[in-house]
């Protein structure tokens, strides 16, 4: 690396070509298909005149900025969130010139079979903190908003929930209540939308869990939208609703549960406003 690069801001054109070669990896590693960082990282280094490790720094700051996405990021590429601003526009061009990756990354990936009852890891919720986004990363994230893209998408919803009714089955089976399994019933598939909670299901003494499956390829933060009926539904049944958040569904689905009241668990801001006259 030359002495007039060392400490310099990257240029456009090689924020460019080093999110480039980032997305062509992770479309690689989705896809379950081999490639090898370091061949990357010389010929960035022939083509930028940047080092080794600059480069490697600079793929950290790219994890960072889709982790704000709720996208997924390489492994290995612990987000590390000092990054130049100039990179969330070399993000965004890339995004919109080829959107697949951050619209359905599960498209690129081989998803196992989704009524085979495997285990879901459930973890504690993450702790609200509410800090101030930088404008430039503000601005991205109401353009490509990783909320809305999950939500549009109806078949990670479906299987979302499909992955919950039969994680609730064998929970219960597991727990000698065979009867309550039998009982558990996907309401959303069977009734339609509407009211207020996807899968009726039941601890194991015998009470009510009404369950709002919410899923996302994104990490465990990633924001997701909440129906007024819902919000309202986990009012009026604070006993037995439960919100379970699905994330990293494209990887190795991991889960945690939140109770009401929601409010002090996440920050709900209004999303859409209903007019009439």
């Amino acid at each position: 690396m030359s002495a007039a690069l060392a400490g310099s801001d990257w240029t456009d054109s090689e924020i460019d070509l080093i999110v480039a070669d980032y997305f062509d990896m992770l479309a690689l590693e989705l896809a379950g298909r081999p490639f090898v960082k370091a061949q990357g990282n010389a010929a960035l280094q022939q083509l930028t005149g940047r080092s080794r490790g600059s480069i490697e720094f600079k793929r950290h700051n790219i994890s960072a900025v889709l982790d704000r996405l709720g996208m997924i990021w390489l492994k290995g590429y612990v987000p590390r969130h000092n990054f130049q601003h100039a990179l969330v526009d070399g993000i965004e061009r890339n995004i919109a010139s080829n959107p697949a990756l951050f619209e359905n990354p599960r498209a690129n990936a081989p998803v196992p079979g989704l009524q085979e009852q495997q285990p879901i890891f459930f973890e504690a919720p993450p702790a609200a903190d509410f800090e101030a986004v930088p404008p430039a990363l503000e601005r991205i994230v109401r353009k490509f908003d990783p909320a809305l893209r999950d939500a549009r998408n109806r078949q990670l919803g479906k299987d979302g929930e499909e992955r919950i009714f039969f994680a609730e089955q064998s929970s219960l089976r597991s727990s000698g209540r065979d009867d309550l399994a039998r009982k558990v019933r996907w309401v959303s598939a069977e009734d339609g939308d509407g009211a207020g909670y996807d899968i009726r299901s039941f601890d194991p003494a015998g009470r009510e869990r009404l369950i709002e499956v919410k899923t996302t390829i994104g990490h465990k933060r990633t924001p997701f939208l909440l129906s007024e009926n819902e919000r309202a539904f986990s009012e009026e049944r604070p006993d037995a609703f439960r919100l379970v958040r699905l994330f990293d569904f494209a990887r190795e689905p991991r889960a945690f549960e939140l109770a009401p009241p929601l409010d002090k668990a996440v920050l709900l801001r209004a999303a859409t406003w209903r007019a009439q006259f």
